[in-house]
């Protein structure tokens, strides 16, 4: 992943009870949306999930950086 700025995935949160897209940027911040599925009026924001600290986005962080440090 040369020079890679973000990158994006969806995975399935308990928190939420639905998909959710995060977002893991090169220098390790981690953003998400709210559920894929989430009525267009419903407001909620990246705030309302808990990234970083679900295990499922932890997992994922830890493989794109064993990616990036592997060439």
């Amino acid at each position: 992943m040369v020079n890679w700025q973000v990158t994006a995935t969806t995975i399935y949160c308990d928190s939420l009870g639905g998909e959710v897209t995060i977002m893991i940027y090169k220098d390790g911040q981690v953003k998400c949306t709210g559920s894929s599925e989430q009525p267009a009026n419903d407001k909620r924001t990246e705030t309302a999930c808990a990234a970083e600290a679900c295990s499922r986005v932890i997992q994922y962080k830890q493989k794109l950086m064993a990616e990036e440090k592997s060439g």
